[in-house]
Parts: structure tokens; sequence; C-alpha cells
């Protein structure tokens, strides 16, 4: 079955289009979960006509949602989401934007009296109605700040920026992006297959998921295409018996068949096979000790390593797991408890382990600087795709205010925004190196923000022989291939340099190896150039500990300056070409 969900949000109402190719008519349960902000579930039936539902407070615009949708045919059969989609507001409807000075992300004494009042005054929860006229609505309120003279998050209409910036003329108003995590997702069904052949039903494909003992695994996504090129197919969830039924699926040759477990087991990819229903598939648990590919290149750290460096992670938290300490954070989501900054997913987990693990052999999971001091920023809310240009911009304030040396941002794919920019620029002058994630979008260009020219841009490299050959990284190793050593790849998802932005940078971040939520020591592979960014991070952080001298310089421009020239002179070329690789990869011999 084919299904097209079209949004758009007005006020407090949502209008929801959903045009089925070949249900209509057929009953579904409609959920809607935004951020924990509103929640509705509605009964509808599926034909042509805009279905509205009405939310008791206006959701925050312009972020990615995920959205539920539980469809069940004539015949029974319930197909599942989940759809991401992205609300939309019209320009009488409030939406989010930055407020800033005139130049930076703090009114300081050389901007105008006017614009430093300014900022003094809109303290959070003031509507702005009270501070210029009324000509700007009541609804035009402050929702955030990074301080008293720091970066405004404001709610308003659009059609009140023009009187806004009447008013104002000294401030910079930009609009509420959204960056997301820079792993490799699951790739998901487009176009789900037929259920019905005429009146009769196509059948399901029931499986079983277990490991090598026969248990069964819970949770474990598992995705059927019968052509892949299309995404054409059906996903779902094993359940606690470890079994699934793939809608639509029985009886047919699947191109590509995945499945990804949550952790402690590697993924499985089984190409043009004609499965049977009762199909039992095995997946691979994850032996202590594996050499995966970052542990090729760069060792678990020695206990030392990474001494007197401060690693700030801004991601989607860290942590609770056994081998992992964090020094501080904060929680700069709009809306959360700042002092919760353990993680709403398992990517801040992962990140962190590969930077600074401290796990013991047989059992634990070690990472590149264990001595290092790990701080976290959570900048994703629960459930949400994407992170704020807002709540990502406050947490580099926060870092620098921490004393972070180095931050990781395995994040972005966003639009180019000033605010980060100048969030950015603001942590080089304090003396503090951002590296960012180059993005995942298939050889594209560098994306935003790892394109601005004062972050370290990170692409991702792989090896093969580092993962099971029947794994759904297998796909990733793709030319060019190093030289002279043909196992080194370039992921096939990293992005790649252009004449608007460089790599300046690659390194290990295919099937890596690395800490995930859990007090029992769970561990997880995943890749993407949000791997590969912590695989740098950590180096860096393991190779400025071996110079006290830098990091005891006063911490401004020149510090960073100084930081990056050393850490990149240890940079050697893989045989990639600059375009894929910049610099190379870090060498510490």
């Amino acid at each position: 079955m084919a299904v097209k969900i079209q949004l758009s949000l007005s006020a407090c109402q949502l209008s929801v289009k959903i045009e089925p190719t070949d249900l209509s008519g057929a009953q579904a349960q409609l959920v809607v979960d935004i951020e924990g902000q509103s929640s509705l579930q509605q009964d509808i039936t599926l034909d042509h006509s805009p279905i509205i539902v009405n939310f008791d407070e206006t959701p925050r615009t312009g972020n990615r949602h995920r959205i539920t949708a539980k469809l069940t045919s004539p015949v029974g059969n319930a197909i599942s989401g989940p759809f991401l989609i992205k609300l939309c507001a019209s320009a009488a409807s409030p939406q989010n934007f930055l407020i800033l000075p005139t130049r930076g992300i703090r009114s300081t004494a050389d901007h105008s009296q006017t614009n430093n009042a300014f900022f003094r005054s809109m303290s959070v929860g003031i509507s702005l109605n009270s501070l210029i006229h009324d000509d700007i609505p009541e609804s035009a309120t402050v929702l955030n700040s990074t301080g008293e003279t720091g970066i405004k998050l404001v709610q308003m209409p659009e059609n009140a920026l023009t009187e806004l910036r009447a008013a104002q003329p000294g401030i910079r108003i930009v609009p509420e992006r959204f960056y997301t995590l820079q792993r490799c997702l699951p790739p998901t069904p487009q176009r789900r297959v037929q259920t019905m052949a005429g009146n009769i039903a196509v059948a399901g494909l029931h499986l079983r998921v277990t490991d090598p003992a026969g248990n069964p695994i819970e949770g474990a996504r598992v995705v059927g295409f019968t052509n892949f090129d299309q995404r054409a197919g059906t996903d779902g969830v094993t359940n606690a018996n470890g079994e699934i039924n793939l809608i639509g699926l029985g009886n047919r040759t699947l191109e590509r068949l995945y499945v990804f477990p949550t952790k402690n087991f590697w993924s499985l990819l089984r190409r043009n096979i004609l499965p049977a229903t009762g199909d039992t598939l095995i997946l691979t648990p994850i032996k202590p000790g594996h050499i995966d590919v970052r542990r090729h290149f760069y060792p678990d750290g020695a206990a030392g390593s990474g001494q007197g460096v401060k690693v700030g992670v801004i991601d989607s938290g860290i942590g609770p797991h056994p081998d992992l300490a964090v020094s501080g954070g904060t929680c700069t989501v709009t809306g959360d408890n700042t002092g919760d900054f353990a993680d709403v997913d398992q990517h801040g987990t992962h990140v962190a382990g590969i930077i600074a693990a401290r796990g013991q052999a047989p059992n634990g999971l070690r990472g590149i600087a264990p001595a290092a001091s790990l701080f976290a920023y959570r900048v994703f809310g629960r459930g949400a795709e994407g992170a704020s240009n807002f709540d990502i911009a406050s947490a580099i304030e926060k870092a620098v205010a921490d004393g972070c040396d180095l931050i990781n941002m395995s994040l972005g794919g966003g639009e180019r925004d000033e605010a980060l920019e100048d969030a950015i620029t603001f942590a080089f002058q304090s003396g503090t190196v951002c590296l960012i994630a180059t993005g995942n979008d298939g050889r594209q260009q560098v994306s935003f923000p790892a394109s601005f020219s004062l972050a370290l841009a990170i692409g991702a490299m792989g090896r093969r022989g580092t993962f099971p050959a029947n794994t759904s990284d297998t796909p990733n190793a793709l030319a060019p291939f190093g030289s002279p050593d043909k196992k080194n790849f370039v992921a096939a998802f990293s992005n790649i340099a252009s004449a608007e932005a460089s790599v300046d940078l690659i390194a290990p971040g295919v099937a890596v190896i690395s800490t995930v939520p859990g007090l029992a020591g769970d561990r997880a592979p995943m890749s993407g150039t949000s791997m590969a960014c912590p695989t740098a991070t950590g180096v860096a952080a393991r190779l400025l500990s071996t110079r006290p001298d830098l990091l005891a310089l006063p911490r401004d421009q020149h510090r960073a300056e100084e930081i990056i020239k050393f850490v990149t002179s240890k940079a050697k070329s893989l045989g990639f070409g600059t375009v894929f690789e910049g610099l190379g990869q870090f060498v510490e011999s």
C-alpha cells in the first residue's frame, strides 16, 4: 500500500491529508506526538479530504516530528508508520525566531545603547508588545534566552517581523532551524507493497529473529524490499518472542532483507532471497575484543590518554552506562529540565564511548582517550528528529563556559545559519575547537555547520574485514579505495568537498562499536560521519594531552589556532584524494 501524508499547521489546527492509492474508505487511527508538547489520537476514514485535528496549544513549527499512523485494511491487516513529517506554519500563525545582536552572540558595550537595553529587557516570558508598541501582537513572546544579553528565542507571527525590524533596526532576526544526527539510519520503505490482489489478501511473511542459541531478539527492526531502488517493501519490529509478520511479503522474492537489532548484535543483510513463512534469522553477537575499524587504526587508550583535556559532546545526551563517566553538562532543549542530560536516544552515548569510555578488558568498552573529561550537552528532545539552532548555540556557549578544549558535533544537514556561525566563532575566539560531521548525503557537498570554515569538518572511511560480510554496512564499501592499502575505503554515505566547503580530515566511521545506554554494559555498531567525528575528536584529545603548553595558553583565538595547527600536523593521506579526505587521517607516531 502506498500512503502519502501532507500536513499544514494554522494556529492550533493541524490539517492532515492522507492519500492512499488503494485503500480509500479503510479505517485508520492517527496518533501524533509532538515532542511531548501536544498529542492526539483520532479514528479516521481514509479519503481525499483533509482531516482537521485540534491541539490545546500551538506546537513549535519547523522541526521534524514523528507521526505514527496505524492503518487497518478491510481485511484487518495493519500497516504501521512511523512517518517523519515537518510542520509548516501559515504567515499569521506563531513561528519561532532567534534574535541576535548586530554582531556576535552577546550584546556588549560596543553595540548601541538601544541594542543593549532592548536585549536586557527581553526576559523569558515577556511579550514584545509591552516592549515596543501595539503593532506587535501580544502573542509575540520570548520563549528562551542564553542570558541577559544573549540570543533570544521568540515566538511570533511571521507578519510581525517588519514591525519588529522597524522598531529595532540594530538586531538580527533568523528563523529557528533544525539539524539532525549524522548516523546512518535503516532504509525505510517509501512505497508500501500491495496487501490485496483483487478481493484476496496477499499473504504475510512470518519470521523469527534469534541469537545463535535460539533465544528471541526483541525490538529488532526488520525491513523487506521487493524493489530496493524504488524502496517498495514493508517493515516492522520484532515482538517479545522475536517474531514479526511482514504484511504482503509472503511468497515473494526480496531484493533485500535487513535486520537491525538495537544492541549487542551485528545487523543482517540478505539479498535476492525467497524466504518462507516460519524462517528463523540468526544474528551474530558482538564479541568482546572485536577489532573494528576504529580499533584497527587507534587501539584503546591507555589509562592516562586524554588527561587534562575537556571534551564537550553536543548531542542527544550521554548515558547511563557503566563504562562512561560524565564530568558535567546541561540540557539546552527549550522546555526541558536543564539538569537532565542523560541520553534520550542511543547516539550521544555511542559518540561519547568512542571518545572516552573507561571500561576494562575483557568485557568493558574503552575509548580512544579514556582520561579525557566528558561534558554532555543535550540538544535533542525526546522523540525529536532535529535539534534547533538556538539550543545548539546555547550548548556551544555552555561548553566554552565549562572550559571545554574540544567540542564534538555529530550533527548537521540543515540550512546555513548565522546564529550557529556566530556561536562557533565565539568558541574559536575563546580557544575552543569544534569538530563537526560532514554529513551522510552520499557524496554530496559538506553539509552545514561542518561547512563553516572555523570548524574542522570530519568525513568517514571504513575498512574491509572489520565487520561481517553479511551486515548492512557491506554496501558502504565503495571506491575510492586507499593507496597503497586497498582494504580502506571512503564510506559511500560520506559527504565530500566542493568549491563552497572542504573536508578537513577523515576518520573511521563504518561499523564502529561503542557504548549504548544500559546498565549492563550494552554495545552496538553504528555507522556515519557521526561516528567518524568522535573518532577524530578522541585522537585529537589524546594528542592534545601530550601538549600541556598548548592547554595552558590563554583562552583566545591564538589558542584555537595553535591547537588546530598541532593536531592537523599529525594528519597523513590514505590515498583517497583531498576531495574525499582533506588532509587525511590522524597518525599518532
